[in-house]
């Protein structure tokens, strides 16, 4: 057996099908298939069974399964080793953030960090989710949380406030009378969920989005009020902070990542790269920004 095989072995387990392992791989789905064909007949015995409810591991292929999880620690741990003594770094980074930060607020930043390090192969994910670390969805991931995982290591970058916005024009017509004030039943994840409860206990909503995205969409087009980070509100020029932002809806921004990865050097670089550049934006993350907007606005 080669390691290239058990990659391809472990990124099927992991993914569950052939072509998500091939998603994953960045490969043809017929091209997984006749690794894994060809890992069996090396082996001489079956490691997958088609059923109804999709591919499972025969004893064998949990058997291996184990073993190539052992090997690929080992591979990454002596990598990190190495790499942690060289003076450049290169090789693929994987890094996952949720949908309204990667394609708003950090994509300036992946870019700088891509050009300041081009031997690094950089891969950003998108997804709403937690990755699985563990398993190697990703090498890091960018999550906003208040209790990240005992079993990760890594960095809080900043913490992101959220405040209440509105459309100028939408607000405009609120304080003339001419339009009731309404609220945008926003059901991205139970933190807005809950604020957006407190904040209009009748929920009294005939508009919902499930999506940040959507939200910040939903009122540029005067659809009411919403509760949006702050790096999103005060990013928009056409809405107007319409209640200040509330401690309580603090998130911690977290950088974290697989203990087996810790001496990575590309690891490092990329973590103080993004402390730097996320602390030159703690005005915009940590709601400073809209606090004073909604001080000019509101006196």
């Amino acid at each position: 057996m080669q390691w290239d095989d058990l990659r391809f072995f472990l990124a099927f387990t992991r993914a569950g099908s052939i072509s998500g392992a091939a998603t994953r791989l960045g490969v043809q789905h017929s091209t997984v298939s006749r690794r894994l064909r060809s890992l069996e007949e090396k082996l001489g015995t079956s490691l997958v069974e088609r059923r109804k409810s999709g591919y499972e591991l025969t004893e064998a292929g949990e058997e291996l399964h184990l073993s190539a999880r052992k090997i690929e620690i080992e591979i990454l741990e002596f990598e990190g080793r190495q790499s942690g003594q060289a003076d450049h770094a290169a090789g693929e980074l994987r890094v996952s953030a949720i949908n309204n930060m990667a394609s708003g607020i950090l994509m300036p930043i992946f870019t700088r960090f891509s050009a300041a390090h081009p031997r690094i192969e950089l891969h950003v994910l998108v997804t709403n989710k937690f990755v699985r670390l563990s398993e190697r969805d990703a090498d890091i991931a960018i999550r906003l949380t208040n209790d990240p995982l005992d079993t990760l290591i890594g960095v809080r970058l900043t913490r992101v406030a959220s405040a209440v916005y509105g459309s100028r024009e939408y607000c405009a017509r609120v304080r003339a009378g001419k339009e009731p004030e309404r609220w945008l039943g926003v059901e991205c994840c139970g933190a807005h969920m809950a604020w957006t409860k407190e904040a209009c206990p009748d929920r009294d909503h005939n508009f919902f989005v499930d999506d940040t995205l959507l939200t910040l969409s939903a009122l540029k087009a005067g659809a009411g009020l919403a509760y949006l980070p702050c790096f999103m509100g005060d990013s928009e020029p056409s809405l107007m902070c319409v209640r200040p932002p509330d401690p309580r809806h603090d998130l911690g921004l977290w950088l974290v990542y697989h203990r087996d990865l810790r001496r990575t050097r590309r690891v490092l670089l990329f973590r103080e790269f993004m402390q730097r550049e996320i602390f030159a934006l703690g005005d915009l993350f940590e709601g400073r920004k809209a606090a004073a907007a909604h001080v000019r606005e509101h006196g």
